[in-house]
């Protein structure tokens, strides 16, 4: 092979290489342009997808946000009202009146600590408490305070202090200051909103609140509204009235005299509930101490905001005593002149239980057991019913269960020992000791006995009022027949015998037959162990007139410091309360005084 041959084959062989290498250069930078073209086509597809799918919403609303005016519509809360047994007016008392939400605006404070100072006399707040609100720089909103009246306001707005304004508010108003508190309760705010906290307030919070509205309408690049744009509107739902069953009159004189006692005697606290036996309607209920709704926030003790008429458990003490007789009475077992041997103890067990007075009264009357309040014959009473059939008695009266009364925060109280079955049990309950139950729960019982042994379910509620005027009236509900009507007629005149005789006569009403028992009841230790000494709770509950009863009134003192039983404290409370019924329902007399 010459070697022209070979020069030349080996330039062949580099020239066919190097035009590989360039084919190769090519393909690689289409393809490389290829991969950065699908790349960049793939983030386009994915960014509007997210755009106009999955952040649709997003930009629809800030869409909206520009071209649109949303604003909310409140609505009107129910309002409240009672009546007048002599008068054909309502009275209100819950409503609403046009007060002031004060707000600050932070992004336009220069200087927090000063406003803050300023400020605060004026809302009532402390320049602590304000601080806080106005040192968040870049907020837009920060509320300060509710129901400012529109003095107040004015007087803030001329001290011309930047980062400070005002929006009008429908608030709350309370007529009648204290005297309707527990039954109503109160409307405060949660998270902002209007809520409505224990009582009435709290158990229709929703039926009162009614159902808000909104306005969403469009507007120009100004802000303002374009009356030919598109507009969706739905109207506020105004909240149901309530009407209730409390008489205005009889409130008010009850419950004063109810306060008076309290302070005269040193008590903790006081209760007191008036019933017209026949239907279950409530025609009193009120409580000492009492707080202003209007201005709930100024109170120190929280505790006071409980309706101690439908939360408090405690022990009844002898004022139990009537239930355990109609129960013997009803079921046969003993009658108003049934004797036995009282030798002023009874031994149950290894227990040893006495009379209140640790004396020995001999032979005794179911009648005078009652007189005197003894308890070992309330025990004697129990004791020939049997543990079983004295436990079915109390839980026909209603004890142990809640009436359903519609109001916020009732307890159902304690008899769960007595499903124990056992003696001791059943003798300390005869009298009143070693269960719990409510003031509500012990007027509805003695509202059956007064009415021929008719249990009622209680109510507060006369009607409701809705927004289309359309009335929802309660019906009276009996719920069950607990006793004949003849053992609750014979127990109604040994009552009488208790006024008349007995450790009552506090509660006596020349010219009327009246009808009650007392209870003198040792406070329970905290621990559970024992009693407190010298620490009591007084109850009284009566009707009048016995024959055909048109109130049954429940008074209870807790704690009094000046008297040691029940009739120099609960007992002529009543007294004063019944003289005024009998003469508010211009109810004759019963006798020639």
């Amino acid at each position: 092979m010459s070697a022209k041959y070979l020069k030349k084959s080996k330039q062949s062989k580099y020239s066919r290489f190097g035009q590989s290498s360039k084919n190769k250069n090519q393909f690689g930078r289409i393809n490389f342009l290829t991969g950065v073209f699908i790349i960049f086509i793939t983030l386009i597809i994915v960014r509007l997808f997210s755009l106009q799918v999955l952040q649709h919403s997003f930009y629809e609303a800030l869409a909206e946000g520009q071209h649109a005016i949303y604003q909310k519509l409140l609505p009107k809360r129910g309002e409240i009202f009672v009546q007048d047994h002599w008068s054909d007016k309502i009275n209100t008392i819950a409503t609403n009146i046009d007060l002031n939400l004060v707000y600050a605006i932070p992004k336009q404070i220069e200087d927090p600590e000063k406003l803050a100072e300023t400020v605060a006399p004026y809302l009532d707040l402390s320049a602590e408490e304000i601080l806080p609100r106005l040192s968040k720089k870049d907020d837009i909103y920060e509320p300060l305070k509710h129901n400012v009246p529109d003095e107040k306001w004015e007087a803030i707005k001329a001290l011309n202090l930047p980062g400070l304004d005002a929006t009008e508010e429908l608030s709350r108003f309370y007529p009648e200051g204290e005297s309707f508190s527990h039954v109503l309760g109160f409307v405060g705010y949660q998270d902002d909103q209007r809520v409505g906290q224990y009582g009435l307030e709290g158990y229709f919070n929703k039926e009162l609140a009614g159902q808000q509205g909104f306005l969403k309408a469009e507007q120009d690049a100004a802000g303002r509204w374009i009356t030919i744009g598109e507009k969706l509107l739905e109207e506020a739902q105004d909240g149901d009235n309530l009407v209730l069953t409390l008489d205005y009159s009889v409130q008010f004189y009850a419950c004063e005299k109810l306060a008076e006692a309290v302070q005269r005697h040193g008590a903790s606290e006081g209760t007191v509930i008036i019933m017209n036996p026949k239907t279950g309607a409530i025609i009193t209920m009120c409580n000492a101490p009492v707080f202003d709704p209007n201005s709930y926030s100024q109170t120190e003790d929280i505790g006071v905001f409980i309706n101690s008429a439908v939360s408090d458990q405690y022990e009844p003490g002898s004022v139990f005593k009537s239930i355990t007789m109609a129960a013997a009475l009803d079921a046969g077992k003993v009658g108003p002149t049934s004797t036995y041997n009282d030798e002023g103890q009874v031994k149950i067990g290894s227990y040893t239980i006495r009379n209140f007075d640790y004396k020995a009264y001999g032979t005794m009357t179911m009648t005078e057991v009652l007189e005197n309040s003894l308890n070992t014959g309330a025990i004697y009473a129990a004791q020939q019913l049997g543990n079983e059939s004295f436990n079915n008695y109390v839980q026909k009266f209603g004890f142990g269960t809640k009436t359903d009364i519609q109001l916020e925060g009732e307890n159902p109280g304690n008899i769960s020992s007595l499903g124990l079955n056992k003696d001791i049990y059943s003798a300390t309950a005869s009298y009143g000791q070693g269960i719990t139950v409510t003031p509500l729960q012990l007027i509805t019982a003695y509202s059956a006995i007064a009415n021929g042994g008719k249990l009622m379910k209680p109510y507060i509620i006369d009607k409701v009022v809705k927004r289309n005027g359309f009335e929802v009236k309660t019906d009276p509900e009996m719920v069950r027949q607990v006793i004949s009507t003849e053992a609750a007629r014979t127990l109604g005149a040994m009552l009488v015998s208790v006024v008349n005789k007995g450790h009552a006569k506090g509660a006596q009403v020349p010219g009327y037959f009246i009808a009650g028992k007392t209870g003198t009841a040792q406070i329970a230790r905290k621990d559970g162990v024992g009693y407190e000494s010298g620490r009591h709770n007084d109850t009284f509950v009566g009707f009048a007139p016995v024959d055909d009863p048109a109130f049954v009134v429940l008074t209870k003192i807790n704690d009094p410091k000046d008297v040691s039983w029940a009739e120099g404290s609960a007992v002529p409370l009543f007294g004063d309360i019944a003289k005024f019924l009998l003469d508010y329902y211009q109810i004759p007399p019963d006798e020639a005084e």
